[in-house]
């Protein structure tokens, strides 16, 4: 075989996981991470579907074409994302508004394009190449996994807009490789294409002003799009992929000018410090400074300024708000922390007198990947106990948030049960701050007192009423509330009428942003769709089932159209069912690993490059090596990691989790690589076996991994990463059953039925 083909393949590869990669970066930026799931789980599809046309007019696959469809998939994946931007798409009126469904089947047809040319080619060369499947699967997946390294650095170091565009040079690359001849001018003219593009990358990507006031500063890399708003000359609005905000206020540096009002900030926690200088306070999602500034006024001496998205501290530390935000980041009583907050509270015991979170919200689209909605691990049962164990013995924790906190007090109470409180509901109380549509909590590992409770944020009087009072335990007029209930009677006798989800959160099923319920759906409620589900619509959940639906009742009968139409051999059905059960099997286990692992690793786009870099790359060196283990031996140790993750996996967390950053990546590599290395051989395995009809079972084998990947989260929201692990399991046995059976892998007549 011709050696540039494995360079074709491995380029096309590292281009497709490129554009799935900035392309969730992208649309997460613009149609909230719950859209940009939809649009691209439907465009993916288009990988598997490339390949089934293969199968139905093998004409497509001809060699000497092969140059030509490679180049269109590179045009097609330069002009997607500019395109799709200026359509005006607004899935809010999506039901309402017949246009808009056009635009958005538009752009399904525009970003599934670059996926179909590239299933086409990569079936093709698969199809011709059959007999080297384990080296060509090889560097299929080797190509991938050094995508997505290389794909996340570029943003970090380019920024998203340029190198949107520099993905689809390797596909280009592979155009020119895969054309036999000298290179042509519609070679040389997407080489010009892609420079202009470069040049003029910024413009392509910017789809206009912002409603919040003018942006007068941006950065765009792979944690999310962050843009400065000047809103009023002492205040700066930082907002991240247009969906959660941070204020910076200016400061001139000047400790005797007073603190920011009480309408810019209710964590008014002096009362709690009672005077006291050299405390210890930790703010959780420090964003712009607000509480660090609060924290210097009322005479702390250690804050930990902990921030996930280091482009923020950066603005603030050494940056473009560095002088507005008064140096506060430069003052020797302030650590600057990029890192996941609660990676970062579990190297802490008895360290912190005061720990503050507000708003704080990990949605980050690209840390769980292309195919997955967003997880949330500050926000579950065993996050408060780390939170407890971090605090000093009469430590308070103060979060608050706009719809999380009736979900959280269960977590509270059962987590100061597993810390040994006796009275747990003694320990915390809730406050609801209605005028901004927020509540706080105030948590102890000792007792709280009344004069505490009272006085923590604020004097609770009459007239301050309306802008804040008890939730829990509840002033006279707020008896009854929602928390006061769920308090009381335990949030399961509640749940029947809660307006929401209200069921705690652990860290197997960490979706507390998922707040919607099924009942909540009704025709009237589609008139408009909001992007999250904090009122109580499911749109999550609608979602994935509406994509569900489109692969069962669409897609999957496509499937078995070569039985009927095409000519020659055909699959039989195990290895149909064999390619389907793998498919499925290997998304399980990508998708569930990279939310898993994010809570040992830290909630970020370097977890989302380490994970499946890692699974990529140990998957192609183990289809290298294919042919040298027993035909069962993968499955068996793809299923046996699987059983061991799901017994050790809370406890490996446990023991090893306080680490710092860089041990556990690498104990991550280490841990997850055997698996990897087991998973990349079944495909080359059932490929050798069927021969030319593998570009059948590719196609098979793509759609069923966007079902799988779609599937899981459903199974996730409900039963946790553990079940959803298991289910992976089950369908790697099924597909060692199918591998096994000696007879029905040979030819199939054109009815299905084995030759």
């Amino acid at each position: 075989m011709d050696r540039r083909q494995f360079w074709v393949v491995a380029l096309l590869s590292t281009t497709i996981i490129s554009l799935e990669t900035l392309w969730t970066r992208i649309f997460s930026a613009e149609f909230f991470y719950t859209f940009a799931f939809l649009i691209l789980s439907f465009a993916i599809l288009g990988l598997g579907l490339g390949a089934l046309a293969l199968r139905l007019y093998p004409q497509l696959g001809r060699e000497e074409s092969l140059g030509t469809v490679l180049l269109l998939a590179a045009l097609a994946g330069l002009l997607g994302p500019a395109s799709v931007l200026r359509l005006g798409l607004k899935f809010s009126v999506l039901f309402r508004e017949p246009a808009m469904v056009g635009k958005f089947v538009l752009t399904l047809v525009i970003l599934a394009m670059p996926f179909f040319l590239a299933g086409v080619g990569l079936a093709a060369i698969f199809k011709r190449g059959h007999a080297e499947m384990p080296r060509l699967y090889m560097w299929d997946l080797v190509g991938a996994g050094l995508g997505v390294g290389l794909t996340i650095l570029a943003m970090n170091t380019l920024g998203v807009q340029l190198v949107a565009v520099l993905a689809c040079v390797p596909m280009a690359l592979a155009a020119m490789l895969a054309h036999r001849g000298r290179m042509r001018a519609a070679h040389a003219a997407t080489a010009v294409l892609v420079v202009v593009m470069c040049v003029f990358a910024g413009p392509l990507l910017d789809v206009g002003p912002s409603k919040r006031g003018p942006v007068v500063y941006q950065h765009w890399n792979a944690m999310g799009r962050v843009q400065v708003h000047d809103v009023r000359p002492d205040y700066r609005d930082i907002v991240i992929d247009n969906a959660a905000h941070t204020p910076c206020y200016r400061f001139d540096g000047d400790f005797g000018n007073g603190l920011i009002t009480e309408e810019d900030s209710f964590f008014h926690f002096a009362p709690l410090v009672d005077g006291r200088t050299g405390y210890v306070l930790a703010s959780l999602g420090s964003g712009g400074g607000k509480e660090v500034l609060q924290g210097l006024f009322l005479g702390a001496g250690e804050i930990h300024a902990v921030e996930v998205n280091g482009a923020i501290n950066g603005m603030l530390t050494n940056g473009y708000l560095e002088d507005f935000s008064g140096r506060i980041y430069k003052n020797p009583r302030v650590k600057v922390v990029t890192e996941d907050g609660r990676a970062y509270m579990r190297r802490f015991r008895n360290h912190f007198d005061i720990i503050l979170s507000s708003s704080s919200n990990s949605f980050a689209a690209l840390a769980s990947g292309a195919f997955a909605l967003s997880e949330n691990y500050l926000f579950t049962t065993e996050a408060f106990e780390d939170y407890l164990r971090a605090l000093k013995p009469h430590g308070f924790l103060i979060m608050e948030h706009q719809f999380y906190i009736p979900r959280a007090v269960s977590e509270v109470k059962t987590a100061l049960e597993r810390f040994g409180v006796e009275d747990p509901d003694r320990h915390f109380a809730v406050y609801d701050v209605p005028g901004l549509r927020r509540m706080v909590i105030l948590v102890s590992p000792s007792p709280l007192t009344e004069k505490v409770i009272q006085s923590a944020l604020g004097p609770l009087t009459a007239e301050r009423y309306p802008f804040i009072h008890l939730a829990y335990p509840p002033a006279e007029k707020a008896r009854g509330n929602l928390v006061d209930r769920i308090v009381k009677s335990g949030w399961r006798s509640v749940e029947p009428t809660a307006p929401y989800d209200i069921s705690p959160c652990s860290d197997s099923r960490p979706f507390v942003a998922q707040m919607g319920l099924m009942r909540n759906v009704k025709w009237t409620s589609l008139e408009k769709i909001v992007p999250y589900e904090f009122f109580g619509f499911p749109v999550s959940k609608l979602i994935v089932l509406a994509i569900l639906a489109v692969i069962s009742l669409l897609v999957l009968p496509l499937l078995f159209l070569p039985y009927f139409f095409t000519r020659g051999e055909k699959l039989g059905a195990l290895p149909w069912l064999y390619f389907f059960c793998i498919g499925i099997g290997f998304m399980v286990v990508e998708v569930v690993l990279m939310q898993q692992f994010t809570l040992f690793i830290g909630s970020s786009a370097y977890t989302f490059a380490v994970i499946l870099l890692t699974l990529l790359v140990a998957s192609g060196i183990g289809s290298r090596f294919a042919g040298r283990f027993g035909a069962l031996t993968p499955f068996a140790g793809v299923i046996a990691w699987l059983l061991l993750d799901i017994a050790l996996f809370s406890r490996f967390v446990d023991t090893l989790g306080g680490l710092t950053a860089a041990p556990r990546i690498l104990l991550s590599v280490a841990v997850i690589f055997p698996l990897g290395f087991f998973m990349g051989m079944p495909f080359p395995r059932g490929a050798l076996r069927v021969g030319e009809r593998i570009d059948w079972g590719f196609a098979v084998n793509g759609v069923a991994s966007v079902l799988g990947s779609t599937a899981i989260l459903l199974v996730s929201m409900n039963g946790g990463f553990g079940m959803a692990l298991g289910v992976g399991a089950g369908f790697y046995a099924i597909a060692m059953a199918l591998s096994a059976a000696g007879e029905g892998w040979g030819l199939a007549g054109p009815s299905g039925a084995t030759a």
